[in-house]
């Protein structure tokens, strides 16, 4: 417990706490939808997911308390070392480069992405809040499925991508998620040591990639959703 709380209160222990954190959230992110992909599977594939995960008990609470820990350290340390650059820093910089002058272009510029993590993580932040109170603890009828009672959430799932203004907005933050994670990779595995050239460039490519394949996924849903009145072919019933 020390050795953890004097790595909080130092620089260098809190950027490698928050790469670490960092990567286990994008873990969860690439499982997360995985499953809610399912939902473009066989008729009852996303709620006997759902079910599956409920059946867990006490695995799923320690699971989702591991997530919740992890989630809020990584939010914390992010907004404390804002604060303290803002602090150290009040006015701010007209031009964001790095120090060492033979880094690439990814690593010697903070892009816009870089500049704005913190924007994204407390938006992050407040919609899965709002995530959470909308699918997870929604209100759902109960269905039938191999003779076994669950929560219809494919139905709450689709209903709710029927209002646009949570279709476009779910499609916004996706957005910004995948721009969050897109640096936050690059950034996380660059704080854990991987700081030469040819691969820390190639990590910042990773990145993009993840980011983009990561939001397109997510947002994919909802909008096909809504442009289909949830009746697509590839939903099933």
């Amino acid at each position: 417990m020390p050795s953890f709380l004097s790595a909080l209160k130092s620089q260098v222990g809190r950027k490698i706490l928050t790469a670490i954190t960092g990567i286990g959230l994008v873990v969860f992110v690439i499982f997360h939808l995985i499953g809610n992909l399912k939902i473009f599977g066989a008729a009852d594939a996303f709620n006997s997911y759902t079910y599956f995960l409920e059946s867990l008990g006490w695995i799923l609470y320690i699971l989702e308390i591991g997530l919740a820990i992890c989630f809020l350290l990584h939010a914390w340390i992010g907004i404390s070392i804002w604060l303290k650059r803002r602090r150290s820093r009040p006015k701010g910089y007209k031009k964001y480069e790095s120090k060492q002058p033979n880094l690439n272009h990814a690593q010697k510029h903070n892009d816009w992405a870089a500049r704005t993590m913190i924007i994204s993580g407390i938006i992050i932040l407040a919609f899965l809040i709002w995530h959470l109170v909308t699918f997870k603890w929604g209100p759902t009828d109960p269905i039938m499925v191999d003779g076994i009672q669950m929560r219809n959430l494919k139905a709450l799932v689709i209903a709710k991508f029927q209002n646009p203004w949570i279709v476009f907005s779910y499609t916004a933050v996706m957005i910004l998620l995948g721009i969050h994670l897109k640096h936050g990779f690059w950034s996380a595995i660059t704080s854990l040591s991987m700081k030469r050239k040819q691969y820390s460039t190639t990590v910042y490519v990773i990145g993009i990639i993840i980011g983009i394949l990561l939001a397109v996924g997510f947002f994919f849903i909802p909008l096909y959703i809504y442009f289909t009145g949830g009746q697509g072919a590839l939903i099933a019933y």
